[in-house]
Parts: structure tokens; C-alpha cells; sequence
């Protein structure tokens, strides 16, 4: 067998072993109450709160909520399902079979990703179906929500290889994260209206990005060039996941 041969193999075996993970946390995680109230009503009653009295119209409004949204259900999963799981003392074995922690990390952001999609096409359907809000350009909005719902979830995979069996000490560290992310954004406050200074700050979040993109498919205009949105975000993406694979190895050795 030649290398290119071997190293396909090895490949489709990491590649099933990402999605029997995956696979595991959709089956048993996805309808804990935990996880629609920090991945659904959470960012949903925050919204609220902050839109609501404000101008703007629902083209301006539904890609905010979206990108809300995808921040919160894409890395909600795995700070719940890791630590419940070293609880259970089930992780160890997750981490000793014979897959390497790139397959691990990929199956557990797998989980948050497809869960993220899910749940952002809630505000997608209400905002045609309740406010008709339509979409002017489909790429961006398509390409914006599975980049940005992807980074989210390594993201979560990231927080969560914190060596705890509690996934309240992930929760409360990833709020302090998260929280920031959405006012700095521009989200509530358009980028181009962020003090200079704070301006600074909106370029490592990856939410700006993400943001950025799927507000694109509503008005038909970025701040940044979508290249630019797509760069950063698969910046984010191999950032997040190459730290999520040091950690692991680093807090599991």
C-alpha cells in the first residue's frame, strides 16, 4: 500500500470517528433543557431586550438575531456533553481509543455545528414567514452560517477542554467571552458608528465577520469584503481548532 493510499484510509477512519462522535452528542444532548435555554432562549430573550424600542427594520434586525443565535447553540453543546461525560468517567475512553484528538475535537465541534443550523433556521423562516423579510443574495447568508456556526462550535470544543466535571465553570468562562463579542460586533451598533478606539476590538471577533456576511444576503452590502469575512473566519476556525487540539493532548497526557 502506497502512502497516498494510507493516508486516505487513515483519513476516512478519522472522518467516521468525528461523526460516530457527533453522532453520540446529537442522540443524547441535543434535547436537554440546558442546552435550549443557553442555545435558543438565551440569545433570543437577549435580543429582545436589546432590539426591542429600537429602530430598524426586520432586514436590519433578523441577521443580528441570526448571528445571535448561531454564537449561542453552536457553542453550547460541548461544554455540557464534556463535562457531563468526564463525570461519567466516559471521556477517558473517547480519548484512549484509537483516533487521534483531531478526529475528537472534530466530531464534538460536528455536534454544535449541526445543532447551530438547526436552530438559526428558526429566526431564518420566521423572518420570511412573520416579518417577509427577503433574502437578496443567498451565498453569503449560506456561507456566512456554516462558517461562522463552525467556528462557534470549536469554539465550544475549545472552553470545554478545561478539565471539569462541571459544565457551569465552562459556561460562566465562555459568557465572559461571548457576551463582549455581541456588543463589539455590530450587531445593535453599526460598525462604521463604534468609537474609533473600540473599532480596534471588533477585528478579533470572529462574530464581526460572521455578522458581516449574513447581514450581506439582507442589504446586499458588507463593511469588510466577503473575502475578507471568509478569510477571517477560516483564520478563527484553524486558530480555534489548533488550540482546542493542544489542549486536550496538554490536559489529557
Amino acid at each position: 500500500m502506497t502512502d497516498q493510499a494510507e493516508w486516505f484510509r487513515q483519513l476516512r477512519v478519522e472522518l467516521i470517528a468525528a461523526w460516530a462522535i457527533a453522532k453520540k452528542d446529537m442522540l443524547i444532548y441535543y434535547l436537554k433543557p440546558n442546552i435550549i435555554v443557553s442555545g435558543m432562549l438565551f440569545p433570543l430573550f437577549m435580543f429582545l431586550a436589546f432590539a426591542v424600542g429600537r429602530p430598524g427594520t426586520p432586514s436590519v434586525m433578523i441577521p443580528g438575531l441570526i448571528a445571535i443565535t448561531i454564537l449561542f447553540s453552536a457553542s453550547s453543546i460541548e461544554p455540557v456533553s464534556i463535562p457531563l461525560e468526564r463525570r461519567m468517567k466516559t471521556f477517558d475512553r473517547l480519548i484512549s481509543a484509537p483516533v487521534s484528538l483531531h478526529a475528537v475535537v472534530l466530531g464534538e465541534s460536528l455536534s454544535g455545528f449541526l445543532y447551530s443550523i438547526g436552530i438559526a433556521a428558526v429566526p431564518f423562516i420566521a423572518g420570511i414567514i412573520i416579518f417577509n423579510t427577503p433574502v437578496i443574495n443567498a451565498a453569503p447568508l449560506i456561507i456566512g452560517v456554516l462558517l461562522t456556526s463552525f467556528c462557534f462550535a470549536t469554539m465550544g470544543t475549545l472552553f470545554a477542554s478545561y478539565p471539569t466535571e462541571s459544565p457551569g465553570d465552562i459556561m460562566s468562562m465562555l459568557n465572559v467571552v461571548r457576551l463582549p463579542l455581541i456588543f463589539i460586533s455590530g450587531i445593535f451598533i453599526p460598525l462604521g458608528q463604534i468609537p474609533a478606539i473600540a473599532q480596534l476590538l471588533t477585528y478579533i471577533s470572529p462574530l464581526t465577520y460572521g455578522n458581516d456576511l449574513i447581514h450581506a444576503a439582507y442589504s446586499g452590502t458588507t463593511y469588510f469584503s466577503p473575502v475578507v469575512d471568509i478569510a477571517m473566519l477560516l483564520v478563527f476556525i484553524l486558530i480555534f481548532q489548533f488550540a482546542a487540539n493542544r489542549l486536550y493532548k496538554k490536559f489529557n497526557e
